[in-house]
């Protein structure tokens, strides 16, 4: 095998000055820039790469097996609700404002001519009717076709009704009940302004039922093209047998307005995540990988094939078969030759058939691939380690955060959890059954892998599940019971167990952690909920990767209403009530797998915890810099007594702890019988941080002792709520977001990514933690949250303290 040379990134452990982290709004529009440099997001939807004038594109999809995704060249809003059935795309809900929409063609050019057209079929009728359109101009403000996609509206050209509707403009067409339309929009420049044409048609005739003309901004056309079904009701309307719904076919776009972009097709390969391990036994070296489709037919193609680049040449090395659940492929390769690097390229066969033609002589297929390198093992140098977590969709794709980790380059990658949020792409959430689960939680997925697929190419990647990603605001998971009530219960935040289907909880384990080491431990759980706590070494460093909310106790087992119980105490009292020996955090497997897994030192210099939380109860306010808050029972913080026994058994292995969750960046030593006496942990700052979360102690006149050598505010020894020691070095509190510009509100609230560089012969860990809308090319002293870079040795991870 030919190894693939690496290029390194300069080293970052550098001195940075302590600086505020308020930013004025002369600096606003400077930052919004640098972050569009950082995320080449500045000029996302180009004009180059246009289509020829006489280039007529169409959807293909009478070439395509009935099946629920669209494409490579759509994106279904929301995706569970389109299907694919004799080459139309039928919208299955009577819900407002399901789209679909074009990731290849985007309209980029007002001095060229353009025509848009679809045949659109109302598939159910009732007294109330939505409309069927072709959208123009669904642009975001960052006019980037990710983001352009949950915008829900544009200038709307279609039927609804009995009338033709062009914008604002109406007129009644000369037939009535007609099921079906074809829909054609042509515009002709006119200076900065284009002039538009609606034509409506009987597709089956040609027969015309009516014609609009208006003069519209050309402004108000930029942006991503789409169909929409009931494009007059809002998103959320709800679904009821009395409303319409449509399908759409023969959808084709022609003229050099539109873009051509081939690079913007996601699909049907849409990202893959791998890890290389180093498992001390006959097995050698694992590489596993874990490669995503989208949801496909029984006819299509079931298989995924891995190839490497052996002498110039692709060899396939292994195959294998999707689930067809999670749609994941998964590999694993024993015996790896972890001294070289490997450029590999996955290899999907997509089906294609001949429209009507069921033989299979008419089926062909076309390939795609996904394309990288599975770096070479770090060996006794320096680790580099980029670590995220939540991402709140308002800043999707969060693009200065992915372009930077790209620049520095990391050897790993680290999502700590909530990858999604309940909210994700709109359109609520399907709880039950598991099948449109399963769907609704796989599209939110797929957002998270569209922005960070090219982070996640080259480097090796752990990736955890937390509560959001579950479909629960709170996760206490009491060893995988059902939640009483289940989905039907009253509020499934505030009480222990799982709320979805156990069919659904897996397929999010499975699309998290299959490409993981396999687990130290299976069948855990009475119900069949998966396990994936499991150590995976790298790079010279042992990583414990667990599961801090599958087994933790849930409130109502001390009688605690979430958000309420302990109004009024004052913030110095510790209340006995809220603790009792026999409660869990990590669960009595877990603390087994960690005790087994301090001891061993085989094969490796340094040791690492990660989870998904911090084990103390950092934040005293939320969700406003005023409110204060005592109890985060969500914190793993709390149980007390199961945190404490957690760490004394962390204590022994010298590991730095490295989470997220919290929204808030923070360096803490923990300490258990004396304060700090125990390891170090870094939360990271979140990707884009939603529920805002603040440690203001000294608001509150909780007065720190040993407070560090920089004196920044808030930091120092001190209990938290729960009574546990924490000594807090550096935090990075938020503003109060007040920007309407997604990126410039992700920077304000706190956002950002960690990145953790490990030294294995001086036996260090430096910690970073980097604002949201910086430019890692053009350094600035504020681009750390003050208190970082952090450099912590492996003996203070003992309880030896040496940072002041």
């Amino acid at each position: 095998m030919l190894p693939v040379v690496q290029t390194r990134f300069p080293p970052l452990t550098r001195p940075v000055p302590f600086v505020s982290s308020r930013v004025t709004r002369r600096e606003s529009m400077k930052l919004i820039a640098a972050g569009l440099t950082a995320s080449g997001l500045g000029c996302a939807t180009r004009s180059g790469d246009l289509l020829q004038p006489e280039e007529v594109r169409s959807d293909g999809w009478k070439s395509t097996f009935d099946r629920v995704w669209l494409g490579r060249e759509y994106w279904a809003n929301p995706m569970e609700d389109w299907h694919l059935r004799a080459g139309k795309a039928v919208c299955l809900s009577s819900g407002g404002n399901r789209s679909v929409h074009s990731l290849r063609h985007q309209f980029v050019n007002g001095a060229a001519a353009f025509s848009v057209s679809v045949v659109a079929r109302r598939e159910a009728g009732g007294m109330r009717d939505g409309g069927c359109a072709i959208r123009m101009g669904a642009r975001s403000e960052l006019n980037e076709y990710r983001s352009n996609l949950f915008v829900e509206s544009g200038l709307d050209a279609g039927v609804l009704g009995n009338h033709a509707v062009l914008g604002d403009k109406r007129v009644q067409l000369n037939t009535r009940d007609r099921q079906s339309f074809l829909i054609t929009l042509t515009g002709v420049p006119r200076g900065e302004n284009m002039h538009l044409e609606l034509l409506i048609r009987d597709p089956d005739t040609g027969e015309a039922l009516a014609t609009l003309e208006t003069l519209a901004a050309t402004s108000l056309l930029l942006g991503n093209t789409a169909v929409v079904s009931n494009f007059s009701l809002p998103s959320m309307d709800e679904a009821s047998e009395s409303t319409s719904r449509y399908s759409f076919s023969d959808w084709q776009i022609a003229g050099s307005g539109f873009s051509d972009r081939p690079d913007q097709d996601f699909g049907p390969l849409l990202w893959a995540m791998y890890t290389l391990h180093d498992t001390r036994s006959a097995d050698g070296w694992v590489m596993k990988m874990s490669v995503f489709t989208g949801p496909l037919s029984v006819q299509d193609q079931q298989d995924v094939s891995l190839q490497l680049l052996v002498h110039e040449r692709w060899q396939t090395v292994s195959t294998a078969r999707l689930d067809p659940d999670a749609w994941v492929a998964t590999f694993r390769l024993p015996d790896w030759d972890a001294s070289a690097s490997w450029r590999y390229r996955v290899l999907y066969e997509e089906r294609r058939r001949i429209f009507g033609d069921t033989s299979k002589s008419s089926v062909d297929s076309r390939p795609d691939y996904f394309v990288g390198t599975i770096r070479a093992n770090p060996g006794s140098g320096t680790l580099r380690m980029a670590a995220m977590t939540c991402q709140k969709d308002y800043a999707f794709p969060y693009g200065p955060v992915a372009a930077n980790v790209m620049k520095l380059d990391p050897d790993m990658v680290y999502f700590s959890g909530d990858q999604i949020y309940e909210d994700h792409g709109g359109f609520g959430i399907v709880r039950s059954p598991a099948a449109p689960a399963i769907l609704c939680y796989l599209r939110k997925l797929y957002q998270f892998g569209w922005a960070f697929r090219e982070c996640m190419r080259n480097a090796a990647t752990v990736c955890l599940p937390d509560d959001h990603d579950v479909f629960q605001g709170n996760l206490w998971g009491e060893a995988g019971e059902e939640m009483p009530g289940g989905i039907d219960a009253q509020n499934v935040d505030s009480r222990g167990g799982y709320a979805e289907p156990v069919r659904m909880i897996n397929v999010v384990h499975k699309t998290h952690t299959a490409h993981h080491p396999e687990p130290a431990e299976r069948d855990l759980s009475t119900r069949g909920i998966s396990t994936y706590f499991t150590e995976l070494i790298y790079g010279d460093v042992s990583f414990a990767i667990i599961a801090d909310r599958q087994w933790k106790s849930g409130p109502e087992t001390l009688d605690i209403k979430v958000g309420v119980t302990g109004e009024g105490e004052p913030p110095e009292y510790l209340n006995p009530a809220f603790d009792r020996a026999d409660l869990h955090l990590l669960g009595e497997a877990q603390e087994r797998f960690l005790e087994n897994w301090a001891d061993d030192w085989r094969g490796h210099t340094l040791k690492a915890v990660l989870s998904q939380s911090v084990f103390s109860g950092l934040a005293t306010h939320q969700p406003e810099p005023d409110r204060y808050l005592k109890y985060d029972f969500d914190s793993n913080g709390w149980p007390a007594s199961a945190r404490n026994r957690a760490i004394r058994i962390m204590r022994e292995s010298k590991a730095l702890h490295i989470c997220g969750d919290t929204h808030l960046a923070s360096v803490t030593q923990y300490g258990v019988d004396a304060p700090r006496d125990s390891n170090w942990a870094f939360c990271t700052p979140a990707i884009a941080a939603g529920w805002p979360r603040w440690w203001q102690p000294d608001a509150i006149d909780l007065v720190p002792r040993n407070r560090p050598g920089h004196s920044l505010a808030n930091t120092g020894e001190y209990r938290d709520s729960f009574g546990n020691q924490v000594y807090v070095y550096a935090v990075g509190n938020p503003d109060v977001a007040r920007s309407a510009h997604r990126y410039l509100r992700a920077h304000e609230k706190g956002s950002g990514f960690g990145f953790i560089e490990f030294d294995i012969e001086r036996k260090t860990y430096t910690l970073h933690a980097f604002r949201f809308l910086i430019d890692i090319d053009q350094p600035h002293e504020s681009d750390q949250f003050p208190g970082w870079p952090v450099t912590i040795s492996q003996e203070e991870n003992g309880g030896d303290n040496f940072l002041t």
